[in-house]
């Protein structure tokens, strides 16, 4: 995770890929298709498209780049330090600048030649101009593969940062290596360090964090530190001192007076006073570790005096652990926290912030009005109130008592009568009755249920006065059985409405408004030009059918039948009997309409009915439409359609043509 402070950055992709990634979005995001045909603005406008995406392609992805790196100078000075010793700030500010000078150099390039484009003569030119712009920008991007490669790795590297936050409370670890610092971190902290025998295991910081006093704590292990000029110092050294002098904490300075680590006393005492400037306005702890193997009091006088004058100061505190036996790894944790704490409380006293907050608090103290001593005043009873001993047999008895003496928990009932305030306390046993004088108990409860009870009559005689339970209908047992009352009469309500307003917005016609007479309708064929001598033959004979349909009946039916009342349906059989011809025994031959309204004898063999013809005036215009028809069927044949209602799309891309890998010269069948 990166440290607190640095956002995460995208991975850089390298100046092949980078190239890879923009042309190829050119090439799906743009027109791919121009002819020599088009006009010489459209030719243009498409290679200048091409341009202006490729340009605004690389400035978004150079933009984001620059963006997401961060900037030094707008970074706390722990983190700008900190990324000064591991990246090199120069080469860090170098590299970031080359893409920047890039991003101009393609935007100049585009810029050129899509002034040029504007005079192309040609679709060759333009491609060439096009082709040109490209190359250019490649050529920029190629150059770039050495900062791109560079800020890849600063990037992966950030990404494995431990967070540190600068401004929490934080425990800072420092020392020789091979002191204990790792073992410390690991034994108050979840954190994993690893520890081996030998120096420098631990090449970079790592933090760990722990709860003291309901806070959040960061403890960092610093790798060691040698005692020799800084400019001597490799780069896992400055790491720790870029934190020694960045990070406000509390300073835990670890030493080994058993000189396992490889160093000794003296030494450890000389570079405690090397790095005691990183220390100024700091808490500071002198940590004696591996005190299971050497204490202070167990020194040479030499060693003891060194000790002794780093701790005669009065800023550094001296306490004593063991790692490996865990004695005092808690207390020197107590002791690194208090300390932080008390100093931080010390510097916001001493800061100018403190005074605007103190005077906005004001503290009232009540000041004595005269000298009259006027004590807190104590009832006798309790101060005559003997203390509760459990030892005094004359001592109250207290409900626990009480249940101890009847068989304890489980067995004893408390009783909830005893403490009834009553005029006489032989009542406290008694119990209530329900019915008491032939009337209800529960009834009297209330003081004032009498007149409670004669308003609520009150009111009923009045809702009988006005007719209030005279229907029954409208009375509802529950609220439930209203509202689906109410739902059914709005649905009523709605129906009927639905219904006046169709009635209301649809024409009325009576019954006689279509019809007309055979005349009106041999009149108004005559004028519009067409031959009405067969409709008036259809007609005719359609009324001797129906005639004698009617007048057979009757001499069937005999003088009372009454002819009017089916004379519609035997009006509809006429259409299709044979009155005249049929033979006695004799299956009638059904007759049905020819397209042009006569009535014809039904023929097994051919039909009698042409649909093709139906509707047509005469033999010009039955030709005219099977014209039109024959031209409105030529591209359903064309494309291979079995008719309208064909509408199979066939497969676009035969699997056997575009399936597989293809080989030189296998391409020219398509």
């Amino acid at each position: 995770m990166a440290t607190k402070g640095l956002k995460a950055i995208a991975p850089v992709p390298t100046a092949s890929d980078f190239l890879d990634i923009v042309l190829s979005k050119t090439q799906r995001k743009t027109p791919t298709v121009i002819h020599k045909n088009f006009k010489i603005s459209r030719i243009r406008n498409f290679y200048m498209r091409k341009v202006k995406f490729t340009q605004d392609s690389f400035e978004e992805k150079l933009a984001a780049i620059l963006d997401e790196f961060p900037i030094l100078d707008d970074l706390h000075p722990f983190l700008s330090s900190l990324l000064n010793v591991l990246y090199d700030k120069n080469h860090y500010k170098l590299a970031l600048g080359q893409l920047r000078t890039a991003k101009h150099l393609i935007d100049q390039v585009a810029k050129d030649y899509v002034r040029l484009l504007k005079f192309g003569d040609s679709l060759y030119r333009c491609k060439q101009l096009k082709r040109a712009a490209l190359g250019r920008m490649a050529t920029i991007m190629r150059r770039q593969k050495d900062p791109l490669a560079y800020l890849e790795q600063v990037r992966q590297h950030i990404s494995r940062l431990p967070s540190i936050d600068p401004n929490t409370r934080t425990l800072l670890i420092c020392g020789y290596p091979n002191v204990g610092k790792s073992s410390f971190i690991n034994k108050v902290t979840r954190a994993d360090v690893d520890v081996q025998p030998y120096a420098f295991t631990t090449k970079s910081l790592f933090v760990g964090h722990l709860d003291y006093k309901y806070l959040r704590w960061q403890v960092i292990d610093t790798p060691g530190i040698l005692d020799h000029p800084l400019e001597e110092m490799n780069t896992i050294e400055m790491q720790s001192i870029t934190a020694l002098a960045h990070l406000r904490s509390c300073i835990l300075y670890f030493m080994d007076l058993s000189e396992q680590c490889g160093y000794t006393v003296e030494a450890q005492c000389k570079l405690f006073h090397s790095i005691k400037p990183l220390f100024s306005g700091k808490p500071t702890l002198l940590v004696i570790n591996k005190i299971d193997i050497m204490r202070p009091e167990d020194l040479n006088p030499s060693d003891a005096a060194l000790l002794t004058e780093i701790t005669s100061s009065g800023d550094v505190k001296l306490v004593q652990t063991s790692c490996y036996s865990e004695e005092g790894v808690m207390d020197v944790k107590n002791a690194a926290c208090d300390a932080l704490l008390a100093h931080r409380v010390e510097t916001k006293l001493k800061g100018t912030k403190i005074n605007s907050v103190a005077n906005r608090i004001h503290v009232s103290v009540p000041k004595p009005r005269d000298d009259i001593v006027r004590e807190p005043f104590i009832p006798d009873a309790v101060k005559e109130r003997k203390k509760y001993d459990r030892d005094d047999p004359d001592r109250k008895k207290l409900e626990r008592d009480i249940e101890l003496e009847e068989g304890g928990a489980g067995v004893y009932n408390i009783n909830l009568r005893k403490n009834y305030m009553l005029a006489n306390d032989e009542w406290k046993e008694d119990r209530i009755p329900e019915i008491m004088d032939g009337k209800n108990i529960a009834d009297f409860i209330d003081p004032d249920i009498a007149e409670k009870l004669e308003a609520l009559e009150r009111e009923e005689e009045q809702l009988q006065a006005e007719g209030f339970y005279d229907s029954e209908e409208d009375i509802f047992d529950s609220e439930d059985e209203r509202q689906a009352a109410e739902l059914a009469n709005a649905k009523v309500h709605l129906l009927s409405s639905q219904d006046v307003k169709r009635v209301r917005n649809y024409p009325h016609m009576p019954r006689t408004a279509g019809l007309r007479t055979v005349t009106e309708m041999t009149a108004k064929m005559t004028a519009a030009g067409l031959d009405p001598s067969r409709i008036q033959a259809r007609a005719e004979m359609l009324a001797k059918a129906q005639g004698a349909a009617r007048k057979r009946k009757r001499d069937d039916a005999g003088e009372t039948m009454d002819v009017d009342e089916d004379g519609e349906e035997d009006a509809g059989e006429g259409e299709w009997m044979d009155v005249d011809d049929e033979e006695a025994g004799q299956k009638p031959k059904k007759k049905r309409k020819s397209e042009t309204g006569a009535v014809t004898v039904k023929s097994k063999r051919e039909p009698t009915l042409k649909r093709h013809l139906a509707g047509m005036r005469d033999s010009t215009q039955v030709s005219k439409a099977i014209q039109l028809r024959n031209l409105a069927q030529r591209h359903p044949n064309r494309m291979a359609k079995a008719g309208e209602s064909d509408r199979a799309i066939k497969t676009k891309m035969p699997k056997h043509l575009f399936a597989g890998k293809r080989k030189g010269g296998k391409t020219d069948r398509r």
